[in-house]
């Protein structure tokens, strides 16, 4: 079978889009552009129109137990043309090269490559029942949204996020609780286990943000141990991990190789407190970091609806900026 060209498969997701009616009329007209000079990819278009043609009579017809399991069969079929595909682009950035891989429920994949700047060195390349496709101009803007952030010049990434990649309910439960740290703040893994319901599940935590199929969107670099340590990020690259919270205004203290979140110049909350508080605010200072969430800023803080204490007043009683 001859190889499709880069053009068309970076095409292919918005081809089976467009053939089942779900394209934007943009991505629609950038299609038949392609299939009035491509007559593989207008083959292929007029076989997705088949499909879901066949499957949507079908979803009118009278029930029947035959007649479900052949609509199931299409539906099926179809399903998994539109769902194995992930399109994917890879780009230089002050980190190195990343890749990033949308797939049609969202982002699946944001992956560092260090050395080989190329598909095959990703784990995309070797997942099962994925099916890794050149992106197109779509994802351009994902790629600025990233080194908007990487600037400094961006605080959110408010993407829809594909969690299919998570290899089990706990991992994903882990992914979701730590894509709820806010920006320029820092929790421990304890105070994730913690989050998830799970508190002596800290090691579990670490191996599930070690495997993380997206960093950065889930900032596995907001979580520290329990010392204030920077550890387990990205395979030990904890230069990443200290890149990215220096960008968000993270206070850290770096000592050889040994680098740790400057607690004494934080302000801290408390697990299911309102009020965030200076780091001298009475008990705050002999807390176990498992049962604390430190700021950057009191903007941070009030960014996510938390007050100043009313004891020990930090609106009145700022920390230095650094």
């Amino acid at each position: 079978m001859t190889a499709k060209s880069p053009s068309c498969r970076a095409i292919e997701l918005d081809l089976v889009a467009t053939a089942t009616g779900e394209a934007e009329s943009r991505s629609a007209e950038r299609v038949q552009r392609h299939l009035d000079a491509c007559g593989s990819c207008r083959d292929d278009f007029d076989r997705y129109r088949a499909v879901e043609s066949l499957t949507r009579g079908l979803r009118a017809a009278p029930p029947a137990d035959a007649l479900a399991r052949s609509r199931a069969g299409l539906e099926s079929r179809l399903a998994d043309l539109k769902q194995r595909r992930v399109a994917y682009r890879i780009f230089p950035s002050p980190l190195g090269h990343i890749l990033i891989g949308r797939s049609e429920h969202g982002i699946a994949v944001v992956e560092y490559l260090h050395g080989d700047a190329s598909l095959r060195a990703s784990r995309l390349a070797g997942l099962e029942g994925v099916e890794a496709v050149p992106g197109g101009p779509e994802l351009e803007r994902l790629q600025r949204d990233l080194l908007d952030y990487i600037g400094g010049r961006r605080r959110d990434l408010d993407w829809t996020l594909d969690w299919r990649l998570a290899r089990s309910d706990f991992e994903r439960a882990v992914l979701e609780a730590t894509a709820a740290i806010p920006y320029g703040a820092v929790a421990s893994y304890a105070g994730v286990a913690r989050r998830i319901g799970k508190p002596s599940a800290v090691r579990a935590v670490a191996q599930a943000l070690r495997w993380n199929p997206l960093p950065i969107v889930v900032p596995c670099h907001r979580v520290i141990g329990t010392s204030g340590r920077l550890t387990g990020y990205a395979g030990d690259k904890i230069s990443l991990k200290q890149q990215l919270l220096s960008v968000e205004g993270v206070k850290l203290h770096a000592a050889q190789r040994d680098v740790s979140v400057a607690r004494e110049a934080m302000y801290a909350l408390g697990e299911g407190e309102t009020q965030y508080c200076l780091p001298t605010c009475g008990s705050i200072g002999t807390r176990s970091l498992s049962l604390l969430t430190l700021f950057a800023s009191r903007a941070d803080a009030e960014a996510r609806g938390f007050a100043p204490c009313t004891d020990c007043r930090p609106d009145l009683h700022p920390l230095e900026a650094a």
